[in-house]
């Protein structure tokens, strides 16, 4: 319904976010117009019922996080030798795709050279959309991110519009491990090698599921 009120016919798509993205260097900040590296706060009062609210929920939100433990480790301890081998297992994937994404830098909102396509894309991020969140396309030939102009609280849907094109020719968008590990990362890979990472909301997202159908190229 998304990509039908935006005129966009979608294979896919998902409402993504990027981590907080690093200060550049002063002299390439000047050069992309001294874009924002930040979303824009909410403004008041909804800015400050947010924080209100967080505080408030904030003690319930760490005792369900405790509780939520708790109840882990009891069903760990209870759990017959085939259901302990098999968290056994998961506990090792889980590790094992902790140290790749470290070992591959995907730990980063992109690859880190500045020069490069994402590092330039990412620079110009919140220049074209002060909301927080995309929602990424995957159409046949290429990449949409719509978004709301500017942050809203509440009806981004209804607000949205599209903030950015990238043909495939340019990018592609990518599951670094090719469905291996349930993550929520994906990448934009920009055709000089340059990447940037998002995060989906759950893992195996639209995204992941539709680029499982659709390998990823060679080239």
């Amino acid at each position: 319904m998304a990509a039908k009120r935006l005129g966009v016919h979608a294979e896919a798509a998902e409402w993504c976010t990027i981590d907080k993205i690093p200060q550049p260097p002063a002299e390439v900040l000047q050069a992309a117009g001294n874009s924002p590296l930040r979303p824009r706060r909410l403004r008041p009062p909804l800015g400050m019922v947010g924080a209100a609210l967080a505080v408030l929920f904030a003690p319930l939100v760490t005792l369900l996080s405790l509780l939520s433990d708790a109840e882990e480790s009891l069903k760990r301890a209870l759990a017959k030798r085939a259901e302990k081998e098999r968290l056994r297992a998961k506990d090792a994937d889980d590790k094992r795709r902790d140290a790749l994404i470290a070992e591959r830098g995907l730990d980063r909102v992109f690859d880190g050279g500045w020069d490069g396509a994402a590092g330039r894309y990412l620079l110009g991020w919140y220049g074209r959309s002060t909301h927080p969140e995309r929602l990424v396309l995957a159409v046949d030939d290429g990449i949409v991110l719509a978004a709301p102009p500017r942050r809203v609280s509440f009806g981004k849907e209804k607000h949205m519009r599209v903030v950015a094109r990238l043909s495939a020719s340019e990018a592609i968008l990518v599951d670094p491990f090719s469905g291996e590990f349930d993550t929520r990362i994906v990448l934009i890979r920009f055709r000089d090698g340059s990447w940037l990472r998002m995060g989906t909301a759950e893992p195996r997202s639209a995204l992941h599921r539709h680029l499982l159908r659709r390998p990823l190229p060679d080239s």
